[in-house]
């Protein structure tokens, strides 16, 4: 369903609000730099500080901006299921390809409850669901099994993983247990080589926001088992993997699309503030190893 390099898309703000002209340039220029969909409101986007309101404003934006020549992949995750549920209706009607869904955060469910609350969104609202599992921000694993077992009860509704364990046998795990055609997206740009290697299909990335058209040469050469491409442009992407993590993401993210997309600023909201100036320098150097300044 989906494959290729797909922007976990920032949000950007000016003087504590939604920036929503710098969003819709920013969208218009991911399409044409080759990103193959798109993500607002994910965790680079910063949806836990958005309200609900905002949360639906900036889907509803980035659908609109999109206009259909790529899908769109809306943010829906919540540690509430009513939240999530509630986004999910929202991005339905709004016209979302797909919602994507984290596990349940700081709650700490059991897999019992994970398939409970993925259970209760896929029956209950018509729109494709890509899990997200990202246990070093959730605490709680969507381990293998869970992910089998609701990938075959609801094979109509969840149709995708973004998976962040770090984990690369999961990959082989799914295969094995759902089939080779369920759509495994990466979210680790630095582990998306040896990630597509074993079988997925592309990354929901935090580095395409700041170069997209190397991370979609870079999925392209996947796709095309053209390892020494593939090899080439993973090192020359790979310090910048790193350093949009030197700081508390997205801070050197928003920092990095500054210095090469004109009119972003790095501007986050509270708790997160502005990355350091080390985090900068790192910022700095791998941008231009990568040849984007």
């Amino acid at each position: 369903m989906f494959s290729g390099s797909i922007p976990a898309l920032v949000t950007p703000f000016r003087d504590g609000e939604f920036d929503e002209a710098a969003f819709r340039k920013l969208v218009d220029w991911q399409i044409s730099e080759g990103s193959a969909a798109l993500v607002p409101c994910g965790t680079t986007g910063e949806a836990s500080t958005l309200s609900n309101a905002e949360h639906h404003r900036v889907i509803e934006v980035c659908i609109e901006q999109a206009a259909g020549r790529v899908p769109v992949i809306a943010g829906c995750g919540s540690n509430d299921t009513r939240n999530a549920a509630l986004h999910m209706n929202f991005a339905k009607k709004a016209g979302a390809a797909a919602g994507l869904c984290v596990a349940p955060y700081y709650n700490r469910p059991s897999q019992a409850g994970l398939i409970a609350h993925f259970s209760y969104l896929a029956e209950n609202y018509d729109l494709p669901i890509v899990l997200y599992n990202v246990p070093g921000r959730t605490v709680t694993d969507i381990a293998a099994g869970t992910t089998i077992e609701l990938a075959n009860r609801f094979p109509d509704r969840i149709v995708a993983i973004k998976d962040a364990s770090e984990d690369l046998s999961r990959v082989a795990d799914h295969r094995r247990g759902i089939g080779h055609e369920f759509c495994q997206l990466s979210g680790n740009d630095e582990l998306a080589l040896p990630f597509n290697a074993a079988g997925g299909k592309g990354c929901i990335s935090v580095t395409a926001n700041v170069a997209p058209a190397l991370c979609a040469q870079f999925q392209a050469a996947c796709a095309d088992n053209d390892l020494v491409e593939a090899r080439r442009l993973n090192d020359l992407l790979y310090p910048l993997h790193y350093a949009m993590f030197s700081d508390s993401s997205p801070g050197p993210v928003k920092y990095a699309l500054s210095r090469v997309f004109e009119g972003t600023t790095d501007e986050v909201r509270l708790p997160l503030v502005r990355c350091s100036d080390e985090a900068r320098e790192k910022v700095d150097a791998a941008l231009t190893h990568a040849g984007l300044v």
